[in-house]
């Protein structure tokens, strides 16, 4: 089963999210949007695991999370990665955290690694995706968009706690379901 670990985001989040791309849906006709009401904040992508892989890794994430203490999660600014091109492939929402949240990011990658996980090569930069760019052209009216909203705020949440989510694909989009959830101490 493919699996990942995250932060859900509260469903105010979520409408205010898909508000700012219904805004953004006009300007990008090349653009495949993320569907908000499944929008989380990943904290480590597992890939594909065995069902007796679900165990060891629930063990781990519960004694991570139960030593952290609720957090607020911000939205803020837009942007693209990669950054500063004219040709973007993914279009962003910000995410200015305590700075537990990238403390919480580094433990939870460590005990992954022990698991047997490789390590994440990229540096975390905490961020939801909004859309996925398709074919690069006729960009310019969206990117000045973002521009314009690239300090803008977009709401905040208290973290309560991880999710540990199956990921099934199909051929509408990616298909979600929590396998347990940790809440912080």
């Amino acid at each position: 089963m493919r699996t990942f670990i995250a932060i859900d985001l509260d469903s105010q989040l979520k409408k205010n999210l898909e508000a700012l791309i219904d805004e953004f849906r006009p300007n990008g006709k090349n653009i495949r949007w993320v569907n908000a009401e499944a929008m989380h904040l990943t904290l480590k992508f597992l890939g594909e695991i065995a069902d007796q892989d679900v165990s060891p890794i629930a063990t781990a994430l519960e004694n991570i999370v139960k030593s952290y203490r609720h957090f607020t999660l911000k939205l803020q600014g837009t942007g693209v990665f990669p950054p500063g091109k004219k040709d973007p492939r993914v279009l962003w929402v910000g995410v200015q955290g305590d700075p537990s949240l990238k403390v919480l990011q580094e433990d939870i990658e460590s005990a992954m690694e022990k698991l047997g996980f490789a390590r994440e090569k990229r540096e975390f930069h905490p961020h939801l995706t909004l859309g996925r760019v398709k074919f690069p052209s006729c960009l310019e009216s969206l990117l000045l968009e973002l521009e314009k909203r690239q300090n803008a705020a977009y709401g905040e949440m208290q973290v309560r706690k991880v999710t540990f989510f199956k990921s099934t694909l199909r051929p509408s989009g990616a298909e979600y379901s929590v396998l347990s959830e940790f809440q912080l101490g």
